[in-house]
């Protein structure tokens, strides 16, 4: 695994990745988000919540920007590689727990402030 992928995603994120396991079929409201990532500059978050086929490069995830809101994946590949002045990258919320938050929590709390 990318050391930066997994400094990113540490082993205990990844356990509880395994554990929530597929979410098809699960209503938001049963969904756990497992990490919160952030642009550290700027405008960007990403609510983490499944990994794809237990590759932990690629997940789906809630982005909240300024200009949406929205449900899709994300490559963590890309997502280490990129860099902000001051040799910024994308960061994660450390205070964040897995399973703190709900889909529907954070959906709701993103379309509470829109």
């Amino acid at each position: 695994m990318n050391p930066k992928i997994k400094k990113l995603i540490p082993e205990h994120i990844q356990k509880a990745f395994t554990e929530q396991g597929d979410t098809s079929e699960k209503c938001m409201a049963d969904v756990k988000i497992i990490c919160k990532l952030f642009n550290p500059v700027g405008a960007g978050t990403w609510w983490l919540y499944e990994n794809i086929e237990e590759d932990i490069y690629m997940a789906f995830c809630l982005l909240d920007s300024p200009q949406y809101a929205e449900i899709g994946t994300i490559s963590l590949e890309e997502m280490v590689a990129v860099r902000f002045p001051m040799g910024l990258s994308i960061e994660r919320d450390l205070y964040f727990e897995p399973g703190e938050k709900t889909l529907q929590q954070v959906w709701d709390e993103i379309k509470g402030k829109n």
